[in-house]
């Protein structure tokens, strides 16, 4: 098969004369050994590895292999030569063992190589896309050509037939639900000058001590420290989540008197950022003056780690004899990749029921671009944000499509963009692409996907006698960072979490640690109308923008990371993927190597062709070393991603164990526990931020 393979690339690559002939990309116009600048030596760096990937049939392969064999010896391109030099091992060897056992995939790159070179079958670019996509992206084959047909089968797919409604649905939101939130924070773009920054004294002297410290995590949108107060998210958020409690007091939703809880989350792109972090907010909010009805708690990952040293690890010593809780409870965190923040602000509600506020009875996270549209969510669905929270369908049972019992203990919404709430709120914020593929897209093309799942679970209304919310209602698996929530009580008995190496896609990933559990399995319900509007692309362009290239690598290491993780849970990926499918499963792939590569590759060309040079060098020296880096992380069996999991799972196994001892202690009146929460109490209560509403 690897004969059929290396065909393949190079058709794709090199265009021929004549009618009926296909190619993606003309690789050999960017491969050129003279070039001494640098988007030139990365242009053919990349360019000579598609054709050393698509061997003797390229006639410049042995010159293109020769070219990134001398320049793996290079001081400057050595990391850039030797990353494709072992991508071309990776993906030879991955194909040839995959087709070994897939006779399927055999059979499929067989196909493709055959109708690529028949020039008397003439394609169109959908047909095309379809054939190749059949090898490299599966999860999108069909999808352009029966999509109603889809979106049906999907929907009837994740349909729930109820067994029973919660009898005791969440009532008063504002006392029962810990809503939360994550603040990603980054230091001031090089433009602004630290010196001019509307800060303190005292802040612009911390910032000036570490504007040198290296970059240790990466974020999409992160807060950049004296962006304009318009353009800063966690104001932005805080101040649409203050209307939207305004109106729900209006409504008698909240008394006169009632205080919303809110937990941040606080994750820095630099380690010192840790220690000025809080001070930073209060620096922005405070002067904001019109937060009267929230009680914002901030966590950063020093307030973290005083949770485990004064009150975890002592209680899993104490009650449990743990004598590794220190090491183990470092799962419980705000700082690395969205997984480890993720899982914190779902596995803090527990913490905050047990130790601090006992009618908290579920969270809820929200994403600070995003608000609650309550005078849409009335006039369109009748019931604001709160009143669709009340729902007995949180918490309900019932029994899936293949009449697998299931429990609805997590809760999801759905999102509708800015700029298209004024047609519907019904209008989803990811739309069935109608442009032309670019070259890597006919290897991965996650936008397709996405759309289908978008329309037929977050798009579901509950208004047929088939489907009306009441017997019968959907669950989902693609979910979004914000917008979703679990009960107390289901989080503590299934213990879901997000690992903390997932950088991408952590709602998607949280699913995943639970769904091969024996019995009752968890899972999402979708509300119907729940909606918040995403207004990320109304603010914040300058922070998103400067994140572009990080979340675009980011993507790739999600295909390493999910495939890698899947294969973790569990040997049979097959049934796997048939309950994610089509948008959180595609990521899952056969072939992670060849996909992650080829789509690197072809993505790499289309920056070039389109004179992008500069974007193009970035692309490849940052993802040169970011992917070479996850490779490392996911190879071989006994692989680190495995056992940075299976250590996750004890360490999550052992805060469970250790709330459920503290509280067992509490109804006792055990001393030990006593003092534990009066810890608990004191580090809560220097994590506040005082608004000066009172």
């Amino acid at each position: 098969m690897i004969k059929q393979f290396k065909s393949i690339v190079y058709r794709l690559t090199q265009p021929e004369e004549g009618e009926g002939s296909f190619s993606i990309l003309d690789i050999a116009e960017q491969f050129n050994e003279e070039h001494q600048h640098n988007p030139g030596v990365a242009m053919t760096l990349n360019a000579a590895f598609l054709m050393a990937l698509s061997g003797g049939t390229h006639p410049a392969s042995e010159p293109a292999r020769d070219f990134l064999s001398r320049m793996a010896e290079s001081a400057q391109w050595k990391d850039v030569a030797r990353f494709y030099l072992k991508g071309i091992d990776l993906v030879f060897e991955e194909i040839k063992n995959v087709c070994a056992h897939d006779p399927d995939l055999s059979s499929r790159l067989k196909a493709l190589s055959e109708r690529l070179f028949d020039k008397a079958d003439k394609m169109d670019q959908e047909e095309m896309a379809e054939n190749i996509w059949s090898v490299f992206f599966p999860e999108a084959s069909g999808i352009l050509s029966k999509r109603e047909q889809r979106v049906k089968t999907l929907r009837a797919k994740r349909l729930v037939n109820l067994t029973e409604l919660n009898t005791t649905p969440i009532t008063n939101p504002a006392r029962q639900i810990l809503f939360t939130s994550n603040v990603l924070l980054t230091i001031p773009p090089v433009a602004k000058p630290i010196e001019g920054l509307p800060l303190s004294h005292r802040l612009k002297e911390a910032l000036m001590s570490m504007i040198h410290e290296p970059q240790i995590h990466w974020y999409d949108h992160p807060i950049q420290i004296g962006v304009e107060p318009d353009e800063n998210e966690v104001l932005y958020g805080l101040r649409g989540l203050e209307e939207a409690l305004e109106f729900e007091r209006d409504r008698g939703n909240m008394s006169s008197d009632e205080k919303f809880i809110c937990v941040l989350s606080v994750s820095v792109t630099h380690q010192k950022l840790q220690d000025i972090a809080k001070s930073y907010l209060e620096e922005v909010l405070v002067p904001s003056g019109n937060i009267k009805n929230i009680d914002a708690y901030v966590f950063t990952e020093v307030d973290t780690q005083r949770i485990i040293d004064e009150i975890l690890a002592p209680a899993a010593e104490h009650y449990l004899k743990s004598n590794d809780s220190k090491r183990l409870l470092r799962v419980f965190g705000v700082d690395g990749e969205y997984g480890r923040h993720y899982s914190f602000l779902k596995a803090i509600a527990p913490f905050w029921n047990i130790l601090i506020q006992p009618e908290i009875r579920a969270t809820f996270k929200i994403d600070l671009d995003q608000v609650f549209p309550q005078n849409e969510l009335v006039e369109q669905t009748g019931a604001s944000a709160f009143e669709h929270l009340k729902t007995p369908l949180w918490g309900a049972l019932g029994l899936d499509s293949d009449e697998k019992p299931i429990e609805l203990g997590m809760i999801a919404g759905a999102l509708v963009n800015e700029k298209d709430i004024g047609q519907s709120l019904f209008t989803p914020d990811v739309l069935f692409p109608e442009n032309n593929l670019s070259p890597d897209e006919y290897i991965f093309y996650s936008l397709l996907p996405q759309a289908l799942s978008t329309e037929a679970e977050m798009m579901t209304r509950y208004t047929t006698d088939t489907l009306n919310g009441k017997r019968t209602c959907i669950q989902r698996i693609h979910v979004t960072g914000g917008t979703n929530g679990i009960l107390i009580d289901s989080l503590r008995r299934y213990r879901p979490f997000t690992p903390s190496f997932i950088g991408r896609a952590e709602d998607q990933a949280y699913i995943l640690s639970v769904l091969n559990n024996t019995g009752t399995r968890l899972a999402y319900v979708h509300k119907d109308g729940l909606i918040m509007r995403h207004d990320k692309g109304a603010f914040a362009q300058e922070a998103i923008q400067s994140a572009h290239m990080a979340k675009l690598i980011g993507d790739y290491i999600r295909i390493l990371y999910f495939s890698s993780y899947a294969r973790t849970l569990t040997e049979d990926i097959t049934q796997l993927k048939d309950t994610i499918d089509p948008f959180t499963g595609c990521f899952i792939s056969r072939i992670p190597s060849s996909v992650i590569f080829l789509r690197f590759a072809l993505k790499a060309a289309s920056f070039f062709d389109a004179g992008k040079d500069g974007q193009g060098l970035e692309f490849i020296k940052t993802g040169a070393k970011r992917i070479m880096n996850s490779l490392d992380f996911v190879i071989g069996e006994e692989s680190l991603l495995r056992q940075k999991y299976e250590k996750e799972r004890l360490g999550w196994n052992l805060y469970y164990d250790t709330l459920s001892a503290v509280e067992d202690g509490l109804y006792k009146g055990d001393g030990f526990a006593l003092d534990l929460k009066k810890k608990a109490e004191c580090i809560v209560r220097q994590c506040a931020i005082s608004f000066g509403s009172e």
